[in-house]
């Protein structure tokens, strides 16, 4: 499968609204919280919402730390806490060095993000063991993993788990099989989990975006297929991370106490 090389984008400014990231409130105040992936994108998004609600957060990123510091940065020039840790979130080992070094620095965590994820588009013809491993390993194993190595830093309070999925998992396009098929697959663990964890007040829902406007999302901004999304999106345009944050804060936050093992779209009303 052939994946495009993830270009520079900036979001449109007037739907790009900062003055909607920039009140700071005490919501998840003492609340510790890791955002893998979080160096682009809606991992990014989350990381500076879930700081500017008052959590300290760890921005994970695999390759750009440059990415991640700036959203550290960004978080810390409003008022919030967060570092940064790297980790591959497709390896193990990396893994459990991330939640051992919180749980040093820290000694809890309270909302885990799971947002690091790979994609790649193509017809059946393009299909191989290689490309297959390479998605379910970071978009379903990794999550897993992370899910393993936070529950016991959940401590009596419990905790929020919110995996980031995707409307592709219930509403999968042409060409996505192994993609829609990870992102299937993050629902189902999701549900299973919540009944896993209910008893001891850790919550997990799947929070789950249509199209989004994202450095990843560069090559689909124009033509036929960005198009089609404005079309079929009740409310006249595609996603931006900016439309995500608040929605995973809300997870996170004692305002959802009563939902767990659900599948949250958050698609601007999208159905195709």
């Amino acid at each position: 499968m052939t994946i495009s090389p993830v270009q520079t984008f900036s979001p449109p400014a007037a739907i790009d609204d900062p003055s909607r990231s920039k009140t700071t409130t005490s919501k998840l105040a003492n609340k510790i919280a890791l955002v893998t992936g979080a160096s682009k994108g809606i991992g990014a998004s989350i990381a500076k919402h879930l700081g500017a609600a008052g959590a300290t957060v760890i921005v994970n990123y695999a390759t750009s730390q440059s990415g991640a510091d700036k959203i550290v940065a960004d978080i810390t020039a409003d008022g919030g806490k967060a570092t940064a840790i790297q980790g591959d979130f497709s390896k193990l080992e990396d893994i459990t060095r991330t939640f051992a070094q919180i749980k040093q620095t820290h000694g809890k965590l309270d909302i885990l993000g799971n947002n690091a994820g790979v994609y790649s588009f193509g017809a059946i013809e393009q299909v191989t063991p290689e490309e297959f491993y390479r998605q379910f390993n970071l978009n379903v194993l990794g999550l897993l993993l992370a899910i393993k190595e936070a529950i016991p830093l959940m401590g009596t309070e419990g905790g929020s788990v919110i995996n980031i999925g995707s409307a592709d998992g219930s509403m999968p396009p042409a060409n996505s099989a192994i993609y829609s098929a990870t992102k299937a697959a993050v629902d189902s663990l999701t549900v299973s989990l919540s009944k896993e964890f209910g008893s001891r007040k850790i919550r997990v829902n799947s929070l789950n975006p249509g199209f989004v406007a994202t450095e990843g999302s560069q090559g689909f901004l124009e033509g036929d297929v960005y198009d089609m999304a404005i079309k079929s999106t009740p409310l006249g345009r595609v996603g931006q991370p900016e439309d995500i944050g608040p929605i995973a804060v809300f997870l996170a936050s004692e305002d959802s106490h009563w939902l767990t093992g659900q599948r949250i779209l958050a698609t601007g009303g999208q159905t195709w």
